[in-house]
C-alpha cells in the first residue's frame, strides 16, 4: 500500500519523520510517498482531504474531523512552547486596535489563540497572512505593527531588532491551566483502526531512531531548515520535540479536545465527535 505522508520542513519534524521518510524505519506493508510544506499550506491541504496523513495544526484539525483521526504520535504539545507576539514600538496589545498584525495563516493555532485574545481584551487588528519567515521582516520593516511568531522566531525575534510584546502560549497555559498543543499528526479515518496504529508505531520508532541515532539525520535537518544555526536547529527540536510526541497522554489529550473544541466553536462548526484520536 502506498500512502501519502505530508509533514513541514520545521526541524521537529524532520527530526522525527526522517528515519521513516528515508526508510530507516518501515511500516509493515506501506510505502510512503513523502512531501514537505509550510504548515499553513499542509492546513490547506488536509481541508481539501487531499493527503492520506498530514501534519497539521490543531486548529486546523477541529475542521477536518469527518474525514480524518489524529494519531497519538508524532505531534507538538507542551508548555512554554507556543507563539509569541513580537512588535518594534507597541507598548501594549490594545496599541494594535486597527493595526496590520501579520499571522502565519488563519488556519495555525497560533491565529487561533490571538484571535481569542483579541476577542477577550476587545482588540480588533487588520490581519494580514503571510507564510511564518515573513512575518518577523515585515515587522521589522514597519509593514506590520505586530506579528505572531512560530517555530525559529521564537529564539531569534531579537535579532530582528524585535521585543516580545505577549507569549500567547504562557495566555493559554494560565487561563486553560493545559499545555498547549500546537500541532498534531491526522490520518484518513477510512484507512481503520489497524493501519492507524501501525503507523502510529512507526512514527515512535522513527522518533526513537533519531534519539537513538542524532547524527544521521543532521544532513535531512539541514537540508530543509529555514535558520540555518546549527543552535537553533537544536533549540528548536529540544524545545519542540517533547515526551508527547512519542505518546500525547492524558494531559495531552485533554488540551488538545480543548482547542480542538475553541476551533471548532470559533468555525461555527458542531461538538467534537465521539472518536477524535486513533
Amino acid at each position: 500500500m502506498r500512502l501519502s505522508l505530508a509533514f513541514s520542513p520545521c526541524p521537529n519534524d524532520t527530526y522525527i519523520f526522517h528515519a521513516l521518510a528515508t526508510g530507516l524505519v518501515r511500516v509493515p506493508g506501506v510505502d510512503f510517498a513523502i512531501s514537505l510544506a509550510d504548515v499553513e499550506r499542509l492546513n490547506e491541504s488536509a481541508a481539501t482531504g487531499e493527503p492520506d496523513i498530514c501534519k497539521v495544526s490543531v486548529a486546523a484539525a477541529g475542521a477536518v474531523l469527518n474525514d480524518y483521526r489524529l494519531l497519538r504520535a508524532g505531534g507538538a504539545l507542551g508548555r512554554g512552547v507556543g507563539p509569541i507576539l513580537v512588535t518594534r514600538d507597541a507598548a501594549r496589545l490594545e496599541d494594535l486596535d486597527g493595526k496590520p498584525v501579520a499571522i502565519p495563516g488563519r488556519r495555525t493555532t497560533a491565529a487561533l489563540i490571538f484571535g481569542l485574545l483579541c476577542h477577550e481584551r476587545g482588540v480588533a487588528p487588520v490581519i494580514k497572512e503571510l507564510v511564518y519567515d515573513e512575518i518577523m521582516p515585515a515587522v521589522t520593516s514597519g509593514e506590520c505593527a505586530a506579528g505572531v511568531v512560530i517555530h525559529e522566531g521564537r529564539f531569534t525575534f531579537a535579532e530582528h531588532g524585535l521585543a516580545r510584546l505577549l507569549d500567547l502560549g504562557a495566555w493559554w497555559e494560565t487561563e486553560r491551566d493545559l499545555p498547549i498543543p500546537l500541532g498534531c499528526i491526522v490520518m484518513r479515518r477510512s484507512l481503520g483502526d489497524e493501519l492507524a496504529r501501525a503507523v502510529t508505531n512507526g512514527i515512535r520508532e522513527s522518533l526513537a531512531y533519531a534519539r537513538q541515532h542524532p547524527e544521521a539525520s543532521t544532513a535531512y535537518i539541514r537540508e530543509h531548515a529555514q535558520e540555518m544555526d546549527p543552535g537553533v536547529i537544536a533549540k528548536h527540536i529540544a524545545t519542540f520535540v517533547t515526551q508527547a510526541s512519542h505518546d500525547i497522554g492524558p494531559g495531552g489529550e485533554a488540551a488538545t479536545l480543548a482547542l480542538l473544541a475553541e476551533a471548532r466553536r470559533a468555525a461555527g462548526l458542531g461538538g467534537l465527535p465521539g472518536d477524535v484520536f486513533a
